[in-house]
Order: structure tokens, then C-alpha cells, then sequence
């Protein structure tokens, strides 16, 4: 029996002979997109999700925050929403995202989950998640926990998101954090510069040759099908 076809192997090949030309080009600061999980005002999700705006910005990237409140419960169907508009344009402005939830129920919150649930894999031809950084934290009033920050690394594996190694859990945060907002100098807050440095370094390493790091057999071989139907 005849075995398939292997051009499409070659179909939008990624020519990663040229990329090596071009390493490193990008010289704007890394574009960083920052999601907490809380809608209260002075949550330690958002103290946390400030800090790490701060932090970020001493390393020179560019950094928006996206404010959860008011985005509606996901449907699939209000995608004319003007908070479901931005988040999904932020998404896809971003090269690395940083997403902050509090432990809750031993999980991530439902207000984290709902944001990540209206940043779909594909949206006006565009992948808003794919091939960017990722880095994960949580926050819990308790003994240090991994539950939430476990939880982040799936949901970030299934977004086709880089995830760094590094993560940070922040134990009883609210004694974590200054009257100012400002997160007091401890071995936390150590690991929380840590994991974002290391989002930094993987965002430069990376943010080029995306394209090439996402290429995946299967799809090329679907786009090569599309176009043999065309011709039909």
C-alpha cells in the first residue's frame, strides 16, 4: 500500500538557516502582559501583580495590567464585550505573560480561570497565546502551597505557552506586603525577581524565532490539504 504524501514536509517551511541571521533583531523592550485573579481592590493577587508591574519595568520591559473587573462570565458568545475585546488584544500584543492567582479551594480562582477561558487558541487568524512566555504565581493566606501554581502550568502547556521552570508561591501574603502596596524585602520577593528575570531571558531568547518553535507537522500538512482543495 502507498504510503502518504511527505511534501507537505516542506510546505511554509521555516527557514531556520535564515533566522540564524537574524537573532536577536527585536530591539523594543519585551512586551509583558499581567493577569491577577481577585476583583477586590486591595487583593494580595493584585499587591503581588503590582509589584511584579514595578519589577518589570526596572528591567525594562514594557508592561500593561489587565483588570478583571467587569469582564463577563465566559459563553463562547460575547466576544463583542469591550473587556473581552481587550484582553484578547493584549494577549496578542504580548511576547510573555505573567499570571498571579490566589489559592482558593486548593485550586486557582475562578477569576483567573475565566480570563485565561476568553483568551482563545485562535482568534481572527491570529494564536494569541502561542509560542509566548509564560510565568506563574500564586498567592495563598496559609502554609506554602504548589496546588494553584501546578493548576497555571497546564492550563499554560495547553495555551501552547513557553512556561518558564521557575514559579513562586507567596505563603500567608498578608503579611507579605507593606502599607504602601509595596512587597517587603524577604526571600519571597527574592523568588518572585527570580522567576521574572528568568521570564525576561526566556522572552529574548525566544520572541524571534516564535514562528519556528510553534511550527507543527500536523498543521502545515493541514494548510497543504487546503490549498490541494483549492485547485480542485
Amino acid at each position: 500500500m502507498k504510503g502518504p504524501s511527505i511534501d507537505y514536509l516542506a510546505a511554509d517551511k521555516f527557514d531556520l538557516v535564515g533566522s540564524r541571521d537574524k537573532a536577536f533583531t527585536s530591539e523594543h523592550a519585551p512586551k509583558i502582559l499581567v493577569l491577577h485573579g481577585s476583583l477586590r481592590p486591595k487583593s494580595f493577587s493584585r499587591l503581588l501583580s503590582q509589584e511584579v508591574v514595578r519589577i518589570l519595568t526596572f528591567m525594562g520591559a514594557e508592561v500593561r495590567e489587565f483588570d478583571p473587573k467587569g469582564l463577563p462570565v465566559f459563553d463562547q458568545q460575547d466576544s463583542e464585550n469591550p473587556k473581552v475585546k481587550e484582553i484578547r488584544e493584549l494577549s496578542m500584543w504580548s511576547e510573555g505573560q505573567v499570571w498571579i492567582t490566589p489559592e482558593m479551594h486548593g485550586n486557582l480562582s475562578g477569576v483567573m480561570k475565566n480570563q485565561i477561558d476568553w483568551i482563545p487558541l485562535e482568534y481572527g487568524g491570529m494564536r494569541p497565546t502561542q509560542g509566548r512566555t509564560l510565568a506563574i504565581m500564586q498567592v495563598s493566606g496559609g502554609s506554602q502551597s504548589f496546588n494553584a501554581v501546578n493548576s497555571l502550568r497546564l492550563l499554560g502547556r495547553w495555551m501552547r505557552m513557553i512556561t518558564i521552570p521557575n514559579q513562586s508561591s507567596v505563603a500567608k501574603a498578608y503579611d507579605e506586603f507593606l502599607e504602601n502596596g509595596q512587597m517587603k524585602d524577604s526571600s519571597y520577593r527574592d523568588r518572585v525577581v527570580d522567576v521574572l528575570e528568568e521570564l525576561m531571558r526566556f522572552t529574548y531568547l525566544t520572541r524571534d524565532f516564535r514562528d519556528f518553535l510553534v511550527d507543527r507537522y500536523s498543521e502545515r500538512k493541514e494548510r497543504a490539504s487546503k490549498v490541494d482543495l483549492k485547485k480542485m
